[in-house]
């Protein structure tokens, strides 16, 4: 089953835990701290592996998480740092922050990466603490947070030439004759349900990679038929076949229809190169009708082609034009400016809010709930440090003002802390 969107949940690895240790050993009976820093934590990352072409895998499994770093240990030893997640994911994938409707990347080139969430670091070890005037330090710190994320992935098909056209004009028959390509083929319309791939071989030095994209009606871009689903695999496209159905009443209609329905839904549709074809000239009622039809497409600028899916009848001519329009047509331009991509939040996350509720308050913000996960809750020097915090961000103050007072519960994070002067 073709799959071109999906919604996944991605976290990122903790980072480990920094160790509060101090040396022991044999005449040495001062040895001082030697709590190592802890692991940092893996990543996920994003990899575009060409093999791939639709989204079907993240049908069966939505959620990736990435390992935890490891905790510090003594002799300073540095806890190990988890690997990296790879998630593969076919080219053309447009990766969106599901909650606010972002655009993180646009993924196109085989191997290009995009780290959508980033490990924690490692807590420092209790030796990194030490001081002149605190030669002891009970103070270290747990491994950071990882991030999570809900992301939207959707997926645009990569081709150099889009065959559109009216339903049963014939274009999975065209695609199948002239590639490797085995779509479904009926004669009834939207036999097509999902857009195909296929590459077309002209010549040692020349190939196209086509996309046979399902059926466009009336409305299409406003929805109507799965428009919106169908029109979007287009505009990867740098090239145009037209393909109208002989056999249609009116043939130049559904030209003028499909080019109306291409523009409404992106102005750049409408400006895309095109080839236009008259299909299944194996039919004598459509051979005979050709020369009147011909006049008229060139009397509105239209230099067009009669060919046959069926019979092959100048399929290669078209697909040679194809190729000369494509030498002509503007390089691909993808939506993220060509630039890769690496996820990083927009809000300052120094920022909080205070809010009053039943028996407290409740203080959010990014930097203060990642430096509570971060504390040693059971060594004094740690909860001291985190005090300094507080002050520092002027979430203290800011409490004073909103009116805590003593005795007062404050949450912040899955912590509960007793407010005193």
């Amino acid at each position: 089953m073709f799959i071109d969107e999906a919604i996944i949940t991605v976290q990122s690895g903790k980072g480990g835990d920094g160790a509060v240790h101090f040396r022991r050993e044999k005449y040495v009976p001062r040895g001082g701290p030697d709590g190592g820093d802890g692991g940092r934590g893996g990543n996920v990352i994003l990899e575009v592996q060409p093999t791939l072409n639709t989204l079907s895998r993240f049908r069966h499994q939505r959620k990736f998480r990435a390992q935890d770093g490891a905790r510090g240990a003594k002799q300073n030893m540095t806890g190990r740092s988890a690997e990296d997640l790879i998630v593969p994911i076919a080219p053309g994938t447009l990766v969106y922050n599901k909650d606010t409707d972002e655009l993180l990347g646009d993924l196109v080139e085989p191997g290009q990466q995009m780290v959508v969430a980033k490990g924690g670091r490692g807590g420092r070890g209790n030796a990194r603490f030490a001081t002149s005037t605190n030669q002891t330090p009970r103070i270290g710190e747990r491994g950071e947070p990882g991030q999570s994320l809900l992301l939207r992935l959707e997926l645009k098909l990569i081709a150099d030439v889009g065959i559109v056209g009216v339903p049963n004009a014939g274009k999975s028959t065209l695609l199948s004759v002239v590639t490797n390509a085995t779509p479904k083929i009926a004669p009834y319309p939207f036999t097509t349900l999902e857009p195909n791939l296929g590459v077309a071989d002209l010549d040692e030095d020349t190939s196209l990679v086509l996309a046979d994209i399902p059926g466009l009606i009336e409305g299409a871009h406003m929805g109507v038929g799965l428009g919106h689903d169908f029109l979007r695999h287009i505009q990867r496209t740098r090239v145009l076949i037209h393909l109208l159905d002989g056999l249609a009443e009116d043939p130049l209609l559904d030209l003028a229809q499909i080019n109306s329905e291409l523009a409404l839904f992106d102005p750049q549709l409408g400006r895309k190169l095109q080839v236009i074809a008259l299909n299944k000239m194996d039919l004598p009622e459509v051979r005979q009708r050709w020369p009147e039809l011909q006049k008229a497409l060139k009397k509105r600028g239209y230099k067009a082609l009669a060919i046959s899916a069926v019979s092959g009848e100048n399929t290669r001519e078209l697909l040679f034009q194809a190729a000369r329009l494509l030498g002509e047509a503007d390089p691909p331009a993808f939506e993220d400016g060509g630039q890769l991509p690496v996820y990083r939040p927009q809000a300052d996350p120094r920022d909080f809010t205070i809010q009053r509720e039943p028996g407290g308050w409740r203080v959010l913000g990014a930097s203060i709930e990642r430096a509570a996960a971060m504390t040693y809750w059971e060594h004094d020097q740690s909860v001291r440090r985190f005090q300094k915090i507080l002050a520092t961000l002027g979430i203290e103050d800011a409490l004073r003002k909103a009116g805590v007072q003593p005795g007062d519960t404050v949450y912040i994070s899955a912590y509960e802390l007793e407010w005193s002067d």
